[in-house]
């Protein structure tokens, strides 16, 4: 097969793209499916060889067929030039983070960051002399102000974790690029499907695999996807610390974006559908869905994004905390627990408030937020429904 024919080649749909990018089964025998490589020592033929690794493979930490299958897909999604998988999506924001900074370097991060992101720049960065501050998400054209002569970085991350702040990113990378500085954006909540953050400025993007590119709650893997110019800065920086994924959640992410166009648009209509719903409580004080038109930054988010996940939050008006466990411990659909963008609905209890530092956490009440997986909503519906009545019963 050609490369002019393979169906994953640019020009195709999105979903087509997704069906078919990393897989070349005319190199596999014919296989569909790329095989599972694992390994460690990879032999060369000759002294020679080995002396000026003259060839694709090198060592297992360095890489093989099944890790490159899926850099080469997700790049192609991204609009990149070059991408790196991590084992876990922590360690691509760390990957990320640190193929760019320096000793003496200065770090602009936004304050609705992923958490264990925020304590990389607190600690990590810390140690190796690097400060890094926090700014309001929608501080936009803003930024300006805030790029110090030493600024290395801004961190970007919209959707805000937990809050889903929604930023001006062409407004950030702008500024940013006015300074030559680089701008990073975790790009997780809405995948390459509905979000291009290279293409609206962005210089690094991350993900975290773990969620809906592996879709099944079974894989811990992240990805950094860089334009041209930092490339080899990323190489290096990989290379340097040795991050490698294991073979078995490589190859079920890679199979995992086979239907993630299919899960994605279920999610989104789903948790969409169930955002209204909770919009029309009582106990519900407010919904934080950028899809929605009363999120403040619902006409960004029409602008920057084509659709949505099954990630969101809502405020529920004040109420003790026994009658909030009382109405969660019970659900029978929603687990609790972190991580998302599997198959199964999730449900936690936050509260940015203790460590914001640019911005000020408001709540009228206790907050929860939601993964609406892929079961039917109106089971959802009524297993919510219930935990509402104990909620009422214990208040």
């Amino acid at each position: 097969m050609s490369k002019a024919k393979i169906p994953g080649a640019k020009g195709h749909r999105i979903e087509t793209r997704l069906t078919h990018l990393g897989s070349s089964p005319f190199e596999n025998f014919g296989f569909v499916n790329p095989p599972l490589y694992r390994g460690s020592t990879v032999l060369f033929p000759t002294v020679e060889a080995y002396v000026s690794h003259a060839q694709d493979y090198t060592y297992g930490r360095r890489g093989t067929p099944t890790i490159r299958a899926l850099e080469n897909a997700i790049t192609a999604l991204e609009g990149g030039a070059h991408s790196v998988l991590t084992p876990s999506g922590l360690s691509a924001c760390a990957i990320g983070l640190l193929s760019v900074v320096s000793a003496g370097g200065h770090v602009l991060v936004t304050d609705s960051v992923y958490k264990p992101t925020r304590k990389i720049c607190q600690n990590i960065l810390k140690r190796l002399g690097v400060e890094a501050s926090f700014f309001d998400p929608l501080i936009g054209a803003g930024i300006a102000d805030l790029i110090q002569d030493n600024t290395q970085l801004i961190y970007t991350e919209s959707p805000g974790s937990l809050s889903f702040e929604i930023q001006d990113l062409p407004a950030i990378a702008k500024a940013a690029h006015d300074r030559d500085v680089p701008v990073l954006s975790d790009n997780t909540w809405a995948t390459p499907l509905y979000y291009n953050p290279l293409a609206l400025g962005a210089d690094i993007v991350v993900h975290a695999g773990t969620k809906y590119f592996g879709g099944h709650a079974d894989v811990n893997l992240g990805s950094v996807t860089t334009t041209q110019a930092l490339a080899k800065q990323l190489r290096q920086t990989h290379g340097d610390l040795g991050q490698c994924p294991g073979p078995e959640d490589t190859q079920l992410c890679l199979r995992g974006l086979r239907t993630l166009a299919v899960r994605l648009e279920r999610h989104w209509k789903s948790a969409l559908d169930m955002a209204n719903w909770f919009a029309a409580r009582p106990e519900v004080a407010r919904v934080i869905h950028p899809a929605r038109e009363d999120h403040p930054q619902h006409d960004i988010w029409k602008r920057d994004f084509s659709g949505a996940s099954g990630l969101f939050s809502i405020i529920l008006k004040p109420c003790p905390d026994n009658a909030l466990a009382a109405m969660v411990n019970d659900l029978t659909l929603f687990g609790i627990g972190s991580s998302w963008g599997g198959y199964e609905s999730l449900v936690i209890p936050f509260d940015p408030a203790s460590y914001r530092t640019a911005t000020q956490w408001k709540a009228e009440g206790p907050a929860l937020r939601f993964h609406i997986g892929l079961e039917n909503v109106d089971d959802l519906k009524a297993d919510l429904e219930a935990g509402f009545k104990r909620l009422a019963g214990n208040r």
